[in-house]
């Protein structure tokens, strides 16, 4: 892409997290979403494949029935009640079909299914911007109107986008789609969560950004996006591959690791509010997204692959060492935990 073209994209997608995040306005907070959508579609599309037009077609096509429900819920918010300000949700109608259009453009369940198809057909960079940054700003208007949406709806897309998520990276074997499969249990933790405490909310969502961008970069050094070809990952980058592997443990929420903290926290914020039943079905949820860390980390450490790879294994070449930013995210997605009580004070 040229280099200006894309630092204009690059600029775009920016400002239109910021709009959306520092807006009290829901026209303003709605171009903001808007500006995001348009600006990463040339990033989706730079690639000329058949799976990348497709993926860009269908993430346009569900971010712009997203928005347009969005925009129908505060305008019918606004015909009944004269505001348009964000803290001034108050219709019951308007709650549920904003929860529905964020939960759409976030991926949660049961609105997921474009999340994984589209994943699977962009390149690791643009997966990338779309598991992390792009979840910005729809999590920055569910932390405003947290206080004025319905609990009982939350909790139960939380519910069913946890279970969801591990049932359905049980049997992937692209490491985007499982990513993507990922990204959808880490959301219904966070969204469970979000009607008792928005607190918890952010820290979830910070240790997900810091350890998915992980992923992400080591799955871009190692030049890997099948389980197939983890086996071949330790001649290409040694020192990265064996603290992935922590980095895998960590999304699965194994302790001592990062990903554990929030899982923790979440648990027990859950018991304290007497939700019991809740607290236990998301714990046993976590079960099945550890189920495919654990086979991935598996297939790293200890065997090749089942069946005849067809990739090159690259016996000769300069092995890739991890950049700074990499290392310093390896260690932050491994390590939070013993400076997590400093992160509470």
């Amino acid at each position: 892409m040229n280099p200006i073209t894309l630092s204009i994209v690059l600029t775009s997608l920016a400002l239109g997290t910021i709009f959306t995040v520092s807006s009290s306005h829901w026209l303003l907070a709605w171009m903001g979403l808007e500006i995001n959508t348009l600006a990463i579609i040339p990033l989706m599309t730079q690639y000329k494949h058949p799976r990348a037009i497709e993926a860009s077609t269908k993430y346009f096509l569900t971010q712009a029935a997203a928005s347009a429900l969005l925009l129908f819920s505060s305008l019918n918010n606004a015909w009944l009640t004269g505001e348009w300000s964000i803290l001034d949700l108050t219709n019951p109608l308007s709650c549920a079909t904003m929860t529905i259009a964020i939960c759409m453009k976030l991926g949660l369940a049961p609105f997921h299914f474009w999340l994984p198809e589209v994943l699977q057909g962009l390149s690791l960079t643009t997966g990338l911007i779309l598991s992390t940054w792009q979840k910005l700003a729809p999590m920055a208007i569910l932390y405003q109107i947290s206080p004025m949406l319905n609990t009982p709806l939350l909790l139960t897309i939380g519910l069913t986008s946890t279970l969801v998520g591990g049932w359905g990276g049980l049997n992937q074997t692209q490491l985007r789609k499982i990513l993507a499969f990922s990204s959808v249990a880490h959301l219904g933790w966070m969204v469970s969560i979000l009607p008792f405490s928005p607190q918890l909310m952010i820290l979830n969502l910070t240790i997900y950004l810091i350890m998915t961008s992980t992923m992400f970069l080591t799955l871009m050094t190692i030049s890997s996006t099948k389980i197939s070809s983890l086996a071949t990952s330790w001649s290409k980058s040694p020192t990265t591959t064996a603290l992935s592997l922590l980095t895998l443990l960590s999304l699965g929420g194994l302790p001592p690791l990062s990903g554990f903290l929030p899982k923790w926290l979440i648990l027990q914020e859950l018991t304290n509010q007497n939700t019991t039943i809740l607290a236990t079905v998301l714990a046993l949820s976590a079960l099945l997204s550890l189920f495919f860390y654990l086979r991935l980390t598996y297939v790293v450490t200890l065997t090749s692959s089942p069946n005849t790879s067809n990739m090159t294994i690259t016996w000769r070449h300069h092995s890739k060492q991890p950049t700074i930013l990499l290392a310093i995210l390896l260690i932050l997605s491994s390590f939070i935990i013993p400076i997590s009580p400093l992160m509470v004070m």
